[in-house]
């Protein structure tokens, strides 16, 4: 599925959107992606194009909170990953509204573990389906993170 992501990225970023499904499918599988993989990455994006905000508080957007990560959600993320998304966060890239949903998708997902790199990817897909890249200093600090800005 990451790699089906990096290639729409990749091909689609810049004219803001992806084709329909059909067409999408037919390109990816041009491209020699596999079935298998197409049907989970289409499957994927319009769950995250349906993904709805009903069962979170109405103010968590603007919540100063700390998130505590649950075992479950240790065990799908690890030490790394988790304090890129407090670094998301603490830069004001996503909020924690947006921290929840990323969460909940990178808990849908079938890898054991995901690293930097992949909720990198996934977060820079959500942003680019939900229209927020308004500048592209948030695609820069997405892109050319050091190791040494999120850890903690």
């Amino acid at each position: 599925m990451f790699d089906i992501l990096v290639y729409l990225f990749e091909n689609y970023f810049d004219s803001g959107s992806y084709p329909d499904s059909a067409t999408l499918t037919h390109k990816l599988t041009m491209a020699g992606f596999p079935n298998e993989d197409i049907t989970e990455t289409l499957n994927w994006l319009s769950e995250l194009t349906k993904q709805t905000t009903d069962h979170y508080p109405a103010d968590l957007a603007e919540s100063t909170s700390f998130r505590c990560y649950s075992d479950k959600e240790m065990e799908k993320i690890d030490t790394e990953g988790r304090g890129f998304i407090y670094f998301l966060e603490r830069n004001a890239i996503i909020n924690p509204l947006q921290r929840e949903l990323l969460i909940d998708r990178l808990l849908v997902m079938d890898d054991s573990s995901h690293t930097v790199e992949k909720i990198k990817l996934i977060v820079l897909t959500e942003l680019w389906i939900q229209n927020q890249f308004t500048d592209h200093a948030v695609l820069e600090k997405l892109l050319v993170v050091s190791d040494s800005q999120y850890r903690h």
